[in-house]
């Protein structure tokens, strides 16, 4: 049983993170948690004001069956195709979700009370396929706090505009390096400008940019192993937060010129950074680090279920961690590429095994399910 001091002390620990300007967001969403309560306890008890998904989630969660036995008889019965199946099932929950965080949504004026979708990962090198299949998207869930996901790839940039251009908001997915991360916010610019040359009104579009941080670390930190220097081994754990840190710099560069600020008196809301891949790969290193070493405002922190039940335990938050430290930053990943491993080798690869991931996830959803239609006597195919 939870003592008043315990439950004073887990509040406190996340209250003190919203109070610094970092929106929780749960990176995880399925049907029984939704239906269970469980969603809107985290948001009562947990501060959490907004949900991510994305293929492995929803593999993870549609994958099991569980909860949505009712649904996929009723989608056999019509003899649906295995992919509008998942589609109707994924938006079916993020629709779910959206409406139980509406009350948030409406309290801050749109800017939290999100739950983002993805578009299908098979399309990330098609632009156009992305912006049909994100329009489709926002139809089919139809919440204004629905945010569409679409990947950073070269191909999704013009993408990035032409969606937010429509007025549709958008959570820009799978970034791993500074220039990606800058091109990204040009393209959210160019969509702004050309929603506004349309006519609409800027107040009403919200985006946010997530930035993947653990992963970055775990690439790098292989590579520091294997040349076991004492100077190697001295730089582990320190690439992510350094290029993460070296993001919000230019987010406050960006959003802070003459672009935006004429942007900004149409009320256009900037793009804020999201810290994902937040849950720690490597037992040696705290499992609040990503939490806790990205302390800023204005950004929002997506954390699976056990790093958020982490920060709340044992999370130590004192304040801004990112904005004093952007020289270290500098001199953490120039002391990296002096060792020889180069900076743009492995955020290109980390974006190319990101979007292979999720279409692996993707694959093994299409297989649970078509095994599940076809054990209703229809063929998924």
């Amino acid at each position: 049983m939870i003592t008043v001091t315990e439950a004073t002390a887990t509040a406190g620990a996340l209250r003190r993170l919203s109070e610094a300007g970092v929106s929780i967001w749960l990176d995880d969403l399925s049907r029984r948690r939704i239906e269970s309560g469980n969603l809107a306890e985290l948001i009562e008890t947990k501060h959490v004001v907004g949900v991510t998904t994305n293929p492995s989630i929803f593999q993870a969660a549609i994958g099991s069956g569980e909860g949505y036995e009712e649904q996929l008889a009723d989608l056999a019965t019509r003899g649906v195709t295995v992919d509008e199946a998942v589609r109707m099932m994924t938006t079916a929950d993020v629709r779910a979700a959206a409406d139980v965080l509406r009350p948030v949504y409406e309290a801050t004026g749109g800017r939290d009370g999100r739950v983002s979708i993805e578009v299908d990962p098979r399309l990330a090198h098609d632009t156009r396929a992305t912006v049909a299949e994100a329009r489709q998207l926002a139809w089919l869930v139809d919440r204004p706090n629905v945010m569409i996901k679409i990947p950073a790839t070269k191909a999704g940039l013009p993408a990035i505009t032409e969606v937010i251009g429509a007025g549709i908001s958008v959570n820009v997915t799978l970034i791993f390096s500074l220039e990606r991360y800058r091109e990204v916010m040009d393209a959210y610019l160019a969509g702004l400008e050309k929603a506004q040359a349309a006519g609409l009104d800027l107040s009403g579009i919200h985006s946010v940019a997530s930035f993947f941080v653990s992963r970055v670390d775990s690439e790098i930190d292989k590579r520091l192993t294997l040349l076991g220097t004492d100077e190697a081994l001295a730089l582990k754990g320190k690439a992510a937060l350094a290029n993460a840190r070296l993001a919000y710099e230019a987010y406050e560069n960006v959003f802070a010129d003459d672009r935006f600020t004429a942007l900004a008196g149409a009320r256009a809301n900037t793009q804020r950074p999201l810290w994902a891949s937040t849950g720690v790969k490597d037992p040696a290193f705290r499992d609040t680090l990503y939490v806790e070493e990205l302390v800023a405002p204005g950004t929002v922190n997506t954390m699976p279920e056990a790093t958020l039940n982490a920060a709340a335990d044992h999370g130590d938050v004192q304040g801004d961690t990112v904005t004093g430290g952007y020289a270290q930053a500098r001199a953490d990943l120039a002391a990296v590429e002096r060792l020889g491993i180069s900076y743009d080798e492995v955020v290109e690869q980390l974006e190319q095994e990101g979007v292979a991931k999720f279409e692996v996830a993707w694959q093994d959803l299409l297989d649970a399910v078509t095994k599940s239609l076809d054990s209703k006597g229809v063929d998924g195919e």
